[in-house]
């Protein structure tokens, strides 16, 4: 365990912060995993979360894009009350996201932080290719990085949301159908990560469309 300064801490959406920390100089990982982290403040040391790094291992600092839930009264709601300075507890270090060759990723929500990672590790190696991002979302103000995200991939970044319909968004959930119109012959495997109804959905999709599981890479959080 590795006690971290906040360096700064700010929101991207409603509901998502970035914080930035101190980044210990025995911690290593690859992109697309996660570390769970505990507040350093009485009460709140035990208490273990998963989060994925949104920095690239290179980076001499280490960011994290957080999802927070105010009405839930834990760590989240805890994360809004840091300030610059606070410090965070880094503890072990997993995940089985990596990057394998091109192809969708599909992400819900706040799953698509492994995704964040990899990709900005692709921009820096020049290899973004033909990968593609199908993100699935409550509604516009929910999309983290959209942005980003555009700059990135254009067209290859697809938006849906399930609670709003709105030009050039797709609306509802993500279907088969939708999965099959984005495969081309450059996609090779498929990216996962979401809440766990969705995960079980999309896999149903891919099965159905027969991709096999040693072309589905995945974790649910």
């Amino acid at each position: 365990m590795e006690r971290v300064k906040i360096l700064t801490i700010e929101h991207l959406t409603h509901d998502v912060l970035k914080i930035v920390t101190e980044k210990p100089a025995t911690l290593s990982y690859h992109p697309g995993q996660a570390v769970d982290i505990s507040i350093n403040k009485p009460k709140w040391e035990q208490e273990l979360r998963a989060f994925t790094f949104t920095s690239l291992p290179a980076d001499k600092h280490l960011e994290f894009t957080i999802k927070t839930y105010p009405s839930h009264n834990g760590v989240t709601q805890q994360l809004l009350l840091l300030n610059k300075g606070d410090e965070l507890l880094v503890h072990d270090v997993f995940g089985d996201i990596a990057y394998k060759g091109e192809g969708i990723f599909i992400a819900g929500g706040a799953g698509v932080t492994p995704f964040i990672a990899i990709l900005k590790q692709l921009e820096k190696e020049n290899k973004i290719g033909n990968n593609k991002l199908i993100f699935a979302n409550k509604t516009a103000s929910d999309i983290i990085l959209g942005d980003k995200f555009r700059q990135l991939l254009g067209n290859n970044f697809i938006n849906i949301l399930s609670d709003e319909k709105i030009a050039n968004f797709e609306h509802g959930y993500i279907s088969a159908d939708l999965i099959k119109q984005k495969i081309t012959e450059h996609t090779q495997y498929f990216y996962l990560c979401g809440p766990e109804p969705m995960m079980q959905a999309v896999e149903r999709h891919l099965s159905s469309l027969g991709i096999t599981d040693s072309f589905i890479v995945k974790e649910a959080f």
